[in-house]
């Protein structure tokens, strides 16, 4: 029996639910899911595994135009995807009219290998409007084979999984066949931290944080961590403490109980929260942050 192996990875413009259909083909939660745009700023590997195959997918950072080296460094993560990219997945959802990137587009129009361009959340709308976009995107990205699909109500999904399995190339596992990602759970716990403060928190406070994990150690009955929360103003610290520190005890509640699913025991986490004016332009600092490695 001859084993596969690829790499898989998944491009598109932010908000199109590239993290969605990561965490449904991999079967694993490892990619922040919010409605906010530029969530998911790393590129995430998942690994699946079958007695005869290895995928291994990877999450990238929604295709933009940088504006600051931080955005410079999540679309370096985007144009690796491009180069090592066994079988390209290009997402598109039915509301969308192009591509945020010109360059970006025209990698994927002249890719060397198969491109399934996956038009996502077709549960919103008719039948009539999908086969429209599907006559849309052929137009623009001719070399791709198209599915429709929503990754949110798991239609089509199988059939996705189904033909990367046949476009992957004969190969070895890149991999360890027990492995699940290339992270760490440190890595983890602070985008399971990060999440929160997206989802507590509008407008540019959340574009503005980052978080790190200063100190982490694992017992066998609880996991003890310390988390460092970065702003680029005081008047953001202010907002992510909130009135007599309430707003951040709250996104340290509900982080709490995700870590607590995560490790499968108690956890014990502190956050804290500091400013750093120039941490988005600041290479050394996003190097810090794990970008730009």
């Amino acid at each position: 029996m001859t084993h596969k192996s690829g790499f898989v990875n998944i491009i598109g413009n932010p908000n199109v639910g590239k993290s969605t259909l990561m965490n449904e083909l991999v079967g694993e939660r490892l990619s922040i899911i919010t409605s906010k745009a530029q969530t998911t700023r790393h590129r995430i590997l998942g690994i699946v595994n079958g007695e005869d195959y290895q995928i291994v997918y990877s999450d990238t950072p929604g295709v933009l135009n940088p504006l600051y080296k931080l955005q410079e460094s999540m679309m370096n993560f985007v144009n690796i995807a491009l180069v090592d990219a066994d079988v390209m997945l290009f997402m598109t959802d039915v509301y969308e009219e192009g591509v945020a990137n010109e360059e970006v587009l025209k990698k994927v129009q002249n890719a060397k290998v198969p491109v399934l361009l996956l038009i996502n959340k077709i549960d919103d709308v008719s039948e009539e409007k999908v086969e429209e976009r599907k006559i849309f995107w052929k137009g623009i990205i001719p070399n791709a084979e198209i599915v429709a699909l929503s990754a949110k109500k798991k239609i089509n999904v199988d059939l996705v999984i189904k033909k990367i399995i046949e476009l992957i190339p004969p190969g070895e596992p890149f991999y360890p066949k027990d492995q699940l990602t290339d992270k760490s759970e440190r890595f983890f716990s602070s985008e399971i931290i990060r999440e929160k403060i997206f989802l507590n928190y509008k407008k540019e406070v959340p574009y503005s944080c980052e978080v790190s994990i200063d100190s982490f150690k694992e017992e066998e009955t609880i996991v003890k961590m310390r988390a460092i929360i970065t702003v680029a103003r005081d008047s953001q610290k202010g907002i992510l403490i909130g009135h007599q520190g309430a707003a951040l005890k709250k996104v340290g509640i509900e982080a709490r109980k995700e870590l607590e699913a995560f490790f499968q025991k108690q956890v014990h986490v502190e956050l804290f929260v500091k400013v750093n004016k120039d941490w988005k332009d600041n290479p050394l600092q996003l190097k810090r942050f794990g970008y730009f490695e």
